[in-house]
């Protein structure tokens, strides 16, 4: 049989893709404790909040308004991780239609260099988390690996692939 090539369009050429888009960042929602689970986050990541923007702050619209019980809440914000990370946040606003759904559709996976790494991002995350879904240990496809529902809602999984290379 003769083996059959990929059209063009199919092909995944790294350096052409990585001219198009040079970062990726999770950006979180809240229903009201945005601020409180970035001081959280702050704690566990150790990186500078890169500032804060609540509703109140809007400039005044007639057309819009931002009811009062709202307006301390966050509109956005920021926490470095590292050089190349960064994870923003924001509450949503139930009179905007907004509401934070949490779920297992999308986790934050912590790639880590080293299984000390793996255990005290795992240890500090995994504080009253709602589900440990997975415990940190060995695993067939790394040597230490994680899965959890934060305090917050918000899933995560850490992992150290060490020895188990693909």
């Amino acid at each position: 049989m003769a083996r059959r090539s990929l059209p063009q369009a199919l092909i995944f050429d790294v350096n052409k893709t990585s001219k198009i888009m040079t970062r990726l960042h999770a950006y979180l929602n809240f229903n009201g404790n945005c601020e409180e689970a970035f001081q959280f986050y702050q704690t566990v990541f150790g990186g500078p909040l890169l500032g804060i923007h609540r509703f109140g702050d809007m400039p005044a619209d007639p057309n819009f308004s931002v009811p009062e019980t709202d307006k301390n809440k966050i509109m956005h914000t920021a926490l470095q991780i590292n050089e190349h990370a960064m994870i923003m946040g924001s509450d949503c606003i139930e009179s905007f239609g907004q509401k934070a759904v949490f779920g297992t559709a999308n986790y934050i996976m912590l790639d880590t260099d080293s299984p000390e790494q793996a255990r005290e991002l795992h240890d500090k995350l995994s504080v009253n988390a709602q589900t440990m879904e997975m415990d940190i240990g060995e695993t067939f496809f790394a040597e230490l690996f994680s899965s959890f529902i934060d305090q917050f809602g918000i899933a995560w999984m850490v992992h150290y692939e060490g020895n188990k290379t693909m």
